[in-house]
């Protein structure tokens, strides 16, 4: 099943197009990650899927309807995005914080109702940091924070939760729990979840799904075994890669990589332009 999908979605920041004519499909109740290298409009989609930024042209599809025919405290409701490096604002307790995902359901003079309590302590019980939750979030580790923030969009209730990056800056075991966190929320909760992640094996090894951009547009998407491949990682991030399997998950893994020199770097390219001529034709 398919609640949200694009058609033909063009996205530019001035004169600059960043994402181009893109038709795709974000699975429901499944881990989607997009992969690519820097600067091809991965961040670009994410943030025009969940109307931060305008898009130019196309459709973004949600439950049927255009989401910018739809209400934006409603819109809140069903999708929540936690961007790159969040800030919060200074001497914020972890509790205040994880109450903010409330706001789509406040009316009149804003108060927090014992049903929002409810869901704001039963959502820094699921994120493991109750015992953080009278403490600064000024004062917590990187991985203790992006928890806190991952408690704020599950008080918003959406079951669509987009992530950009969630992983930057944390250290290896911290990027293992926050993904894991992920995961638990998707298989106990059956919560959709898109994100951003510049690990390729971690992508392999979290998602249902991984769509491979480059140059704003889609190289390849699919599964894992579809998408961790020699030839698309060449095409997306022209590297020359030897791919194995994780013992521990038998997903695809990215065990050792050369970057594309000289001739072969020019074999993709005119493999790539030809590709692209060939479409037009």
């Amino acid at each position: 099943m398919v609640r949200l999908y694009t058609d033909c979605l063009r996205i530019s920041y001035g004169k600059q197009l960043i994402v181009k004519d893109m038709t795709m499909e974000i699975p429901n109740k499944k881990i989607t990650t997009i992969i690519g290298p820097n600067g091809c409009g991965k961040s670009t989609l994410l943030k025009a899927i969940t109307r931060i930024i305008p898009h130019d042209s196309g459709r973004i599809i949600l439950d049927g309807e255009s989401i910018l025919k739809e209400n934006t405290k409603e819109l809140a409701k069903k999708m929540a995005i936690l961007p790159q490096a969040p800030e919060s604002p200074a001497g914020l307790t972890v509790g205040e914080l994880v109450s903010y995902g409330r706001y789509p359901y406040q009316k009149g003079l804003g108060r927090l109702t014992k049903k929002d309590l409810e869901i704001i302590n039963w959502a820094v019980q699921v994120t493991g940091i109750e015992e953080f939750k009278y403490k600064s979030v000024d004062a917590l580790s990187g991985g203790q924070r992006q928890r806190v923030w991952i408690a704020m969009a599950l008080a918003q209730e959406t079951e669509m939760i987009f992530l950009d990056e969630p992983t930057t800056y944390l250290d290896m075991a911290h990027q293992l729990e926050v993904l894991e966190l992920l995961k638990k929320l998707n298989e106990e909760q059956e919560r959709t979840i898109v994100m951003v992640l510049h690990d390729i094996n971690q992508a392999a090894r979290f998602s249902d799904y991984i769509i491979a951009l480059t140059d704003g547009q889609i190289v390849k998407a699919g599964t894992s075994e579809e998408v961790i491949d020699r030839n698309v990682l060449k095409e997306v991030f022209e590297i020359d890669a030897v791919i194995g399997r994780d013992p521990r998950t038998d997903k695809p893994i990215c065990i050792t990589y050369n970057l594309l020199k000289g001739e072969e770097k020019h074999e993709k390219t005119t493999h790539s332009h030809s590709a692209l001529v060939g479409s037009y034709r």
